[in-house]
């Protein structure tokens, strides 16, 4: 029987399950959080973050030739093949325009929110070629993933960071005028206060868990701004799509990822209202998740070449 991760793109590398033998060989420490479950399957407890965390340097090492990566334990620990996927998606919605993927520096791309992980910037250019802008909010998180950066001096010329000095803007403060992007991406804050991501945390961990620890209810990273903002989600979102239209004629292609689909029907509203000339949903499904990246332009068709 295929154990193959079907519901992940086809182009994505971790579709098979994880070769730990090989894991271990690139990141030795990840064989203690390494052992065989009840159904005879080699895995780690996805709830611990240290085990998460190795696994991700592992995985980067093998897959993508990313040294010494490594991110503080406050920090949002990401899934790797979920953020491969969202990368392929953007790939596929680029080779619409001629049938092929684009690559090489002539596609860049915008990473609002990169984090302390640097995670789809290095994706992006170790899959595609592409040139890649991370921006964020908080410094630390950016002094980390500079930290990246310099371990693997073969991207400096390709990867870029940059602080957004105020919270209320995303765009603004980032683009200069004469600043030309083939798309943005985000993984935008979730939920819509502190009180709220913790109930999301217990819940997540419980079911990891199967409630058996409670000692690692507390044990998911992440800063304030990666996981929370006020209006959560829906908020953030309606924000972007109103910046989007001042800035509509240097990014070709914007996309967010939506958790919630209640949200979409709001969202797709509001971008009929701010005149984007195309508007698409793109449904991704990891596991039992299932999530979507929402795109739309203000380009008209034919002078989509310029991009």
């Amino acid at each position: 029987m295929s154990t193959e991760k079907s519901s992940l793109h086809t182009r994505n590398l971790h579709r098979n399950p994880y070769d730990f033998d090989r894991l271990i060989s690139c990141v030795p420490e990840l064989k203690h959080y390494v052992f065989v479950n009840i159904h005879g399957t080699t895995t780690i407890n996805f709830s611990i973050p240290q085990a998460v965390k190795l696994l991700n340097k592992a995985l980067l090492f093998h897959f993508y030739n990313v040294k010494d990566w490594d991110i503080p334990d406050t920090n949002l620990c990401p899934p790797i093949p979920g953020r491969a996927d969202y990368i392929h998606y953007i790939a596929d919605l680029l080779a619409e325009k001629n049938g092929e993927i684009p690559t090489g520096t002539s596609v860049k791309g915008l990473d609002v929110g990169v984090g302390a992980n640097l995670i789809y910037p290095l994706i992006a250019h170790k899959s595609y070629g592409w040139k890649m802008l991370g921006t964020d909010i908080n410094e630390d998180s950016l002094k980390n993933a500079q930290y990246i950066l310099d371990q693997n001096p073969d991207l400096s010329s390709s990867i870029e960071l940059k602080h957004q000095p105020d919270s209320k803007y995303i765009f603004k403060n980032i683009l200069n005028p004469e600043d030309r992007f083939t798309f943005s991406m985000c993984n935008p804050p979730f939920h819509d206060s502190k009180e709220s991501m913790i109930k999301g945390n217990l819940r997540k961990t419980k079911n990891l868990n199967k409630g058996k620890d409670r000692k690692t209810l507390l044990n998911f990273g992440g800063q304030q701004s990666e996981l929370w903002c006020e209006g959560g989600e829906l908020k953030f979102i309606t924000n972007m799509i109103n910046e989007s239209a001042q800035y509509s004629s240097q990014i070709l292609w914007f996309t967010c990822l939506v958790s919630k689909k209640e949200n979409l029907y709001k969202l797709t509203t509001l971008l009929k209202k701010v005149k984007a000339v195309e508007v698409k949903t793109i449904d991704m499904a990891q596991g039992q998740k299932i999530s979507r990246i929402l795109v739309w332009t203000f380009i008209p068709q034919q002078n989509r070449k310029s991009f």
